[in-house]
């Protein structure tokens, strides 16, 4: 856990660094979605579940993560995943077993945040991540986890 804001603030300027430095030299949308899971799932404190659920035109369809086994399918608007997916907006839940709508998946996971996937209007998939703890993300996760998913999809080939 860090110990100040300042430190993680760094700590997340250094991941999204990464992230741009691992996509400069791959494109390919499965080689990407994997090492930045696992950049994720190694540097967040707490992390149970690190990963992308990408959309197909229909629901959302578990892509390369980090974590124990999870929830293969799950339709827009359900669950966390699909409410942020709905939305197009990201969503931060301070505790999974009082949210109404969530999916369990994982009985480890007792906060989570959704950043939606979206390039040029269109909705590619969501970034999930799940944390041990309740109350494990907060206002400067969301900002750097939307300029994480920012990089990836810049550079990232999706067609």
């Amino acid at each position: 856990m860090w110990k100040t804001r300042d430190e993680k603030i760094s700590a997340y300027q250094l991941l999204v660094q990464q992230q741009a430095a691992i996509i400069e030299i791959e494109h390919d949308k499965i080689a990407n979605l994997a090492n930045s899971s696992a950049l994720l799932a190694n540097a967040l404190p707490n992390t149970v579940f690190a990963g992308y659920y990408l959309f197909d035109g229909e629901e959302l369809v578990l892509g390369p993560f980090q974590g124990n086994v999870s929830c293969t399918r799950i339709k827009v608007g359900k669950g966390v995943c699909g409410e942020s997916a709905e939305k197009r907006k990201t969503l931060v839940v301070d505790d999974v077993k009082k949210h109404k709508n969530y999916i369990s998946c994982d009985s480890t996971a007792r906060s989570e945040i959704v950043v939606p996937m979206v390039k040029e209007g269109k909705l590619l998939g969501v970034l999930d991540l799940d944390s041990s703890v309740t109350k494990g993300y907060d206002g400067i996760d969301q900002e750097y986890l939307e300029q994480f998913v920012s990089v990836l999809l810049k550079d990232t080939d999706f067609s």
